[in-house]
Parts: structure tokens; sequence; C-alpha cells
């Protein structure tokens, strides 16, 4: 917004991790970052944009470790859902994605984010058969045209979850089986050659989007694949995001097929590092979350979507007690309906409160603000983002502090964790650009987006009916045989619920 010219924020309050009193400061800014932070009056160029801040308070844009862009079309679309049972209409469900719908859902999801405050994700789009340039483009296009930063890690797989589960794939009516057969996946070559083939076409129009690779989810994949993708994310300089242990199912299903849990068995096959996140984490044990905050690895904790899909409690105490990077996430909006990253960070807070009866065991307001936002910047693989400092990227929200959320301002740390909902956003800047002022996104006009939107409905409706019976089939014989596997004994207890 500033033509070349330096930017001066004066007037407001600045709250940050290290700022957690949120006492008066101005920032300038320089292109697209924070050049210097300090008391009011701060020296500025003569010809500096001036924006006034006055009864505002600024903190750092949340980040989002974890999204599906385009499930945003399909929020309020179930009640009582499973992950399984998700993942099992998923084949179906996602088979006809356009280029059209894949833009659309991702622009909702990226706007509803920058509207409630969040100015970065990692987005994992599920182009089928496989990722093509076109697709990435379009989900990259959107990100772009509402100025939000992303990191998109296209999913693929080779074993779908009725091969991934033992004993699934035979307790399926033939008709269903045949289906799946026709609809078997890529080899491992041909996933990775086309893999390799769009990192080196990767050509986005902007440095908000960046690609990273995501083997869906970790039995989801061989061993073949996943070193393959693991490889190809370290040749690239790149991230690579996958789901693990997200349910008692995920996580019973891996000792029967590796002997041994998820963690440990991609531990085992030399996939974990630095630049890998992964997704969920609910029924890590002790010595899973050592190995993975040994390797390096990071986490994006879900509290909304695990609760959602009755996957359970994270044990994210013990997680930062061993010195694992956690991030929050609000995964898609199929597994928790929306994208606010404000709830999410405070039901981060609430839910580990009642893991156990010790009032010191829970994370405090601190902790939830820091994960949504310098430990995300970690699971995205940023550096330069999630903190209002020197040096940091200017993304940043502004909050109406004549808004009902801040009336009285007592502890801002707590009120931002506790209280905010995203209703106080007034202006929302990532990279020194407003994308949102006056609580209205500047690039969107959202009565046409809406209007648009709607075409997507009657499809989703379409792939349901055309699909129904063989969905019918899958749902009554799966849900009886992951419940089967849900109800064995496990080696440790997330569900949290104990009914005498």
């Amino acid at each position: 917004m500033g033509n070349g010219r330096a930017i001066i924020i004066r007037g407001g309050r600045v709250l940050d991790s290290a700022r957690p009193e949120a006492e008066p400061a101005d920032l300038l800014i320089e292109g697209d970052t924070i050049r210097d932070i300090g008391p009011p009056d701060l020296a500025a160029p003569e010809d500096a944009v001036l924006i006034d801040a006055a009864d505002k308070l600024l903190h750092p844009g949340l980040i989002n470790a974890h999204t599906h862009g385009y499930h945003a079309a399909h929020k309020a679309t179930t009640d009582r859902w499973t992950l399984e049972r998700f993942l099992t209409v998923s084949p179906w469900v996602n088979a006809d994605l356009s280029l059209e719908a894949s833009y659309l859902s991702t622009k909702i999801a990226a706007l509803e984010m920058v509207l409630k405050g969040c100015t970065a994700c990692y987005d994992l789009p599920l182009p089928l058969p496989l990722p093509t340039l076109g697709s990435l483009q379009a989900v990259a296009q959107a990100y772009i045209d509402v100025g939000m930063r992303a990191v998109i890690a296209p999913m693929v797989a080779n074993i779908s979850i009725f091969h991934a589960i033992p004993g699934f794939i035979d307790v399926l009516p033939a008709a269903v089986r045949g289906d799946l057969e026709a609809r078997k996946g890529a080899s491992v070559d041909v996933i990775l050659g086309h893999k390799k083939a769009l990192f080196q076409q990767w050509q986005p129009s902007s440095d908000l989007v960046r690609l990273a690779v995501s083997p869906a989810i970790a039995h989801h994949c061989t061993t073949a694949l996943f070193q393959g993708l693991a490889a190809l994310a370290r040749e690239y300089d790149a991230g690579l995001h996958t789901h693990l242990a997200e349910s008692k199912v995920q996580a019973v299903a891996g000792v029967r097929r590796f002997g041994k849990t998820l963690t440990a068995h991609l531990d085992e096959i030399g996939v974990l590092g630095p630049n890998v996140t992964v997704a969920h984490g609910v029924w890590l044990d002790r010595d899973d979350i050592h190995r993975l905050s040994d390797q390096g690895v990071s986490l994006a904790h879900n509290p909304g979507s695990n609760m959602r899909l009755g996957n359970g409690i994270a044990d994210v105490r013990s997680m930062l007690d061993c010195g694992l990077t956690v991030g929050i996430g609000t995964d898609g909006a199929r597994a928790s309906d929306h994208q606010n990253m404000y709830e999410a960070t405070r039901l981060a807070a609430l839910i580990s409160k009642v893991r156990g009866p010790d009032g010191q065991d829970g994370l405090v307001a601190a902790e939830a603000f820091y994960a949504a936002t310098r430990g995300s910047a970690r699971t995205l693989g940023l550096h330069d983002v999630g903190r209002l400092e020197s040096g940091y990227k200017a993304d940043i929200v502004f909050l109406d502090l004549k808004s009902l959320n801040w009336t009285p301002m007592n502890d801002p740390i707590l009120q931002i964790v506790h209280v905010e909902d995203g209703t106080a956003v007034d202006s929302v800047m990532i990279g020194g650009h407003l994308v949102v002022e006056n609580g209205r996104p500047t690039g969107t006009d959202l009565t046409t987006l809406a209007a648009e939107a709607e075409r997507l409905k009657p499809r989703l409706a379409d792939l349901l009916a055309q699909n129904s019976e063989i969905l019918a089939e899958i749902e009554q014989v799966g849900g009886r045989f992951c419940g089967a596997l849900s109800a064995e004994p496990y080696r440790v207890d997330r569900h949290g619920v104990h009914l005498e």
C-alpha cells in the first residue's frame, strides 16, 4: 500500500509472545518487513505512509498449522461424523473436484481465515487421481488473490483405507471391492515422477505461496512411496506434512501392520526430520512423542477436529514438556466446519485442562498463543513470521479495542485466547499490504463470491446421490469393523471419558 514508501503505524498497542503487556508502540515497515518497533513517536522517513492505530491492539497474524481449503464448500454438511466414515466416502465424494471448485473452495477458506485474524496456513488439497500443475495453480491463485500466505502440500497415497487397515477389504461386499479395484491408484514410480515434475514446473506468481509434499496418512503410503516423497522434499528444500495417529483405529491398525506404532515405523524407515510436520497425533504415546522431538519434527494440533470426529484429546502437555514444537490448526471445514483460529486456540487451551484433575497440567494462555503464532510458523517452515519484531514480515492483525471483546481490557494474553473470537478484527496486513480493512476484504466482493459458491452445492449432492447405494453399504460394514477396532485395548487412552 505504500507504493515503495515506508509505512509507519502509530498509536497502537502491540501484543506479541515477547510483549505480553500490550504496551503502546510504533512500527516502521519497509517493503514487506518490519524494520523497527519502538516507543511512540518512533523515527520514520518524512514521506512514510501513516496508519493511525489509535484504539487498536496489534498482534502477529495467527497461523493455521493444518487445513484443507477444498473442504470449505462442504461446511455444515454432516453431523455425526467419524474420521473413518469421512475417509471411506472420500474416493467418491472427491471424485470430480474441478479447477473452479478447487479455486472457489480455497478462496472461501482463505477469506474466512484472514477475516478472522489468520495470515498464513498449511493447506493439504486432494486433487484426484494425481495433483496436476493446473490444480495446484488454482489453489495457489486463490491464496494470492486473497493476499494470504500458504504452504501447499497436495496429498498422495497408494493404499486406500480399505487396504491400509488389515482385514477391512475382506469384510466388504464383492461389489464394493470391485469398485475399489477399478479405482486403483498409480504406482510409486509414477507418483514420484509426477511430483518431481511439479516441483520443476512450479513457478508461482507470488512469493506468498510455496510447495510442499504430503504422504496423506502414514499407513496409507507404502514404505517406498513415503521414503521417495521424503527424499523429494529434501531435494527441493520443501516441507513434508502427513496425518499421524489421528484416531484409535489408525493406532491399532499401525501396530497390526508394522508390529510397532506408526511413529516408530516412520522413524525406522528414516523419513522423520526438521522439515516434517505431523497432524493430530492424538494417539501418540510417550515414546512416540520423544521420537518426534528427537528428530526435530513439528506437530499440528487440531483440537476442534479431534473432538468433532470423536478422536480424543491429544497429550499436548507431554509434547511441550518433551520439547516437541506444537502449532495449532483448524483442519478442513468437512472435519471442523470453520476456519476460525481464535476458536481453535481457545479450544487448545480448554481441552488441555480436561485430561485430569491436576490444575497445573493444562496449557496456560501464553502457551496457546505461542503455539498459534510462533509454533505454527515452525510447522510451516517459515522463520520470519509469527512475531511482531524487527526483521519479521509485516503480518499484522488490528483489533478494535472499542469492541465488547476488549471492554474492559484486562490481561491481554488471557483476553486474546479466551475472549477474542474474530469479531473485533478491524484490519489485517500481510507483507505490508492491507488484505482486510474496516472489517472487509480489500480484493474480493463477497456478494459475487457467494453467488459463485452456490454453484458448488449441486455437484456434491449429485455425487452423494450417484453413489448412495455403495456408500450405504460401506457405512454399515465399515461402522461395525472400525467400531470393533476402536474398542480394542491400546497402550494409551485419549478418549478421556469413562462411563460407569
